[in-house]
């Protein structure tokens, strides 16, 4: 019985994780696209003089990093492996409090 909960947790979890990939991929087709034609917009209006478009490709870029970081769960600061360290460490430190 644990078993089977465990393992439809692990399915949904994975079901989960590639729709957020999915939902990326699909932002980053959407970012080509449009950035695409705001570029060519920006370049039939006033051929390079301003480039205007490139504050909407550098504000979109960040929701975009942001999208990856969060699909791709890369967070070099807190990651698993940092929560993992912190609960060994406060568990020690427990141990060590429990014999002085």
């Amino acid at each position: 019985m644990n078993t089977n909960t465990e393992r439809e947790n692990k399915y949904l979890r994975a079901k989960q994780r590639v729709a957020e990939i999915k939902k990326f991929y699909t932002g980053i087709i959407s970012y080509v696209i449009f950035i695409s034609l705001l570029g060519a917009l920006n370049y039939y209006i006033n051929e390079w003089r301003y480039m205007w478009f490139l504050w909407a490709a550098f504000g979109w870029g960040i929701g975009l990093v942001f999208q990856a970081a969060k699909a791709f769960q890369w967070n070099p600061f807190m990651g698993k492996n940092w929560e993992e360290r912190k609960l060994k460490e406060f568990m020690e430190e427990e141990e060590k409090q429990r014999w002085n």
